[in-house]
């Protein structure tokens, strides 16, 4: 089974930061599409941010000018910076993989085009 790894989950006030962490097998992703995903409760799964091979980013706008996805220096090691975080950001995150698509991202939105995920991290946003 592959062991996708996250961490940095936490409590925060609003108006606060967070990074997330998530390492992927290095024989998994050469090169993959990356993304981010949050599961409120009660909620389906729904894409938060999504990186490619070639290095262009996609947010969901709720996010746009306060979270940044980015990689290491490595490929299969990806984060979430999240800034000026707010209670509605409050959910279970989850880090994705998809290594077919030759790491190009499809529908980064969508829990469907990705194959491995993380376990997930609570983050919690309140005063």
């Amino acid at each position: 089974q592959v062991q996708v790894a996250e961490s940095g989950g936490g409590s925060v006030q609003p108006g606060g930061s967070l990074t997330l962490s998530c390492v992927v097998p290095a024989n998994l992703c050469g090169d993959c599409c990356m993304g981010w995903f949050r599961q409120f409760p009660g909620k389906e799964r729904e894409g938060v941010a999504a990186t490619d091979k070639d290095g262009r980013r996609f947010y969901v706008d709720s996010v746009k000018g306060r979270f940044t996805i980015s990689q290491g220096n490595a490929k299969n090691i990806l984060y979430l910076q999240m800034n000026d975080l707010k209670p509605e950001d409050t959910a279970n995150y989850y880090c994705a993989a998809e290594p077919s698509r030759s790491g190009y991202c499809v529908k980064w939105w969508a829990p469907t085009d990705f194959n491995y995920w993380g376990q997930g991290s609570q983050v919690t946003v309140s005063s």
